[in-house]
C-alpha cells in the first residue's frame, strides 16, 4: 500500500458479539477502531450495513491524523461525487483546528476510489420508537431531553464511552433524566495512545461527527426513527479565520454545515425515513441557559468541566475545577438566571465569576481578544456579552468586579439581549 495516502481498508461486523471493526492504513501503520451499539442490536439489516459504512468512513479521522496525507483512498467503497465531497469536507473542515495547530495545509485534500452515479436507496427496518438523543450530560443535551419529555415522545438516551469506562459527569444527570439508555462503545487503536512516542501528529478530531454516525447505527439497530442532537445556533461560528481565509471551527461537526450535509447523505441512503437534526439549532446558548436554570433536579449532578472528561480516569475531577474555559462559560451563561448563592453551591464554592484572576478568560469569551472564542464548546461573544449584561443587573451581582469590568460602559441593550432569547434564523456559515 502507498504510504502517501490514507487507506480505508475494510469494515467488518461480528454479529455474534455486535462488534464493528474498522481497519485503516497510513504511513506504514495499520490501525483498528471498534464500536458497539448496545445489547440487543440487530446489525444484519441492509440499512444498518449502509449506516456502518458511514461510521467507518467518518471514524477514520483519529487514525488519519497520525500523518495526515492529502489522499483519502476509499478502497472498495464506491461513492457518488456528492458523497466524496462530503467525506472530503468532513476531514478538511472537521480537522481544521488540528491542521491549524500543526501548521498543515489540507486544502488540496482529495478523495480517490471507485465512483457510482447514484446511491441506491435502502429500505429501512421497522422504526417504532421515537428519537434517540445523544447525551453528554451538559446543559444543551439536558434541555433537549426535558423538551422531548414534555412533548411526550418515547425517546431514549444514547451514551458512548470506552468499554468499561463510564463518566460520572454523564451518568449522574442521565439518571436524573429518567430515560432508558442505549449504551455504545468506541475504542481507538492502542497505538494512538503512544502518539508522542511513535512520532504521530496529534490534535482535536471532529468527535461529534463520529458519534453522530455511531448514533445513526444505534438508532436503526434499536428501532428509533430519529437522532436528535443538541447543537445550538452558535456552534456554526468559527473560532478564527486563518491566513488563507479558511474558517476554523472547533465545533465544526456540531455546525449547521455538518448537520445539513450529513442529513442529506442519510436522505440519499434511506429516502428520508430517518431524521437527523438538532433540537437547538435555532436557539442561542443564552436561551439554553435560561431553560436549564428551570431544570433544578439536574443542578446538583451536571458537571460541564473539561477536567471531568479527561481520558485518564485517575486524572478526572469529581467536582468542578472552577478555572477552565468551560467552567467560566457555563457560569457566565447561567448567571442571569441563577443566584450567586445557587451558582456558588453548584461550583462547590469555586464559582469562576467570583475569581478576578479569571478576568482574561471572560474577556476572551466576550470577544475582547485576538481570538473570536476559545477552542472549546462555548457560545459566541455576543451571547456571552448578553449574559454578562443581564447578570450585572441582578441585585446580588451589583458588586461583582468581574461583571463590572466585562460590561463597563458599553452594556448591551434590553432589546439586543431579548432578541437572543427568540428563535434565530438557521444559517450555514459556508466553507
Amino acid at each position: 500500500m502507498s504510504e502517501d495516502r490514507f487507506h480505508f481498508v475494510e469494515v467488518a461486523t461480528t454479529l455474534e458479539t455486535g462488534v464493528i471493526t474498522g481497519t485503516y492504513a497510513v504511513g506504514g501503520q495499520t490501525f483498528h477502531e471498534t464500536w458497539t451499539v448496545g445489547e440487543g442490536a440487530r446489525l444484519d439489516h441492509p440499512a444498518i450495513e449502509s449506516a456502518i459504512r458511514w461510521l467507518f468512513l467518518l471514524g477514520g479521522v483519529s487514525s488519519y491524523k497520525t500523518s495526515a496525507p492529502l489522499l483519502l483512498d476509499t478502497g472498495s467503497i464506491a461513492l457518488t461525487n456528492d458523497e466524496a465531497e462530503f467525506l472530503r469536507a468532513f476531514y478538511l473542515y472537521g480537522l481544521g483546528e488540528f491542521a491549524y495547530r500543526n501548521g498543515l495545509n489540507l486544502g488540496n485534500l482529495e478523495v480517490v476510489g471507485p465512483r457510482i452515479t447514484e446511491r441506491p436507496e435502502v429500505q429501512l427496518p421497522d422504526l417504532p420508537n421515537g428519537p434517540l438523543i445523544p447525551f453528554g450530560g451538559g446543559i444543551d443535551s439536558i434541555v433537549t431531553v426535558e423538551a422531548v419529555k414534555r412533548l411526550g415522545a418515547t425517546g431514549r438516551l444514547f451514551i458512548c464511552s470506552r468499554p468499561g469506562d463510564l463518566f460520572a459527569a454523564i451518568e449522574a444527570p442521565a439518571v436524573c433524566s429518567g430515560l432508558e439508555i442505549i449504551r455504545a462503545t468506541r475504542q481507538i487503536d492502542p497505538l494512538l495512545y503512544r502518539s508522542t512516542e511513535l512520532g504521530f501528529l496529534n490534535g482535536h478530531v471532529p468527535i461529534t461527527g463520529v458519534l453522530s454516525a455511531l448514533a445513526v447505527v444505534a438508532a436503526l439497530a434499536h428501532g428509533h426513527d430519529a437522532v436528535l442532537m443538541s447543537n445550538e445556533h452558535s456552534a456554526s461560528d468559527p473560532n478564527l479565520i486563518d491566513d488563507a481565509g479558511m474558517a476554523i471551527n472547533h465545533q465544526w461537526s456540531k455546525s449547521e454545515d455538518f448537520e445539513t450535509a450529513f442529513a442529506q447523505i442519510l436522505r440519499q441512503n434511506f429516502g428520508g425515513g430517518l431524521n437527523f437534526s438538532s433540537f437547538l439549532r435555532t436557539r442561542s446558548e443564552l436561551w439554553v441557559g435560561r431553560e436549564f436554570a428551570k431544570a433544578t433536579n439536574y443542578h446538583s449532578s451536571f458537571r460541564s468541566c473539561n477536567k471531568a472528561f479527561r481520558q485518564d480516569p485517575e486524572g478526572r475531577l469529581l467536582e468542578w475545577c472552577g478555572v477552565c474555559d468551560k467552567c467560566c462559560f457555563i457560569d457566565l451563561v447561567l448567571s442571569p438566571y441563577l443566584s450567586r448563592e445557587e451558582l456558588s453551591t453548584i461550583f462547590h464554592g469555586r464559582e469562576p465569576l467570583e475569581q478576578e484572576s479569571l478576568l482574561p478568560i471572560f474577556e476572551t469569551l466576550i470577544g475582547r481578544s485576538a481570538w473570536a472564542k476559545p477552542f472549546e464548546c462555548v457560545g459566541d461573544p455576543l451571547e456571552c456579552r448578553a449574559a454578562a449584561t443581564l447578570a450585572a443587573r441582578r441585585e446580588d451581582r451589583l458588586t461583582n468586579g468581574v461583571l463590572a469590568k466585562l460590561v463597563g460602559e458599553d452594556p448591551m441593550s434590553a432589546a439586543e439581549c431579548a432578541a437572543l432569547l427568540e428563535p434565530l434564523p438557521r444559517r450555514s456559515r459556508g466553507q
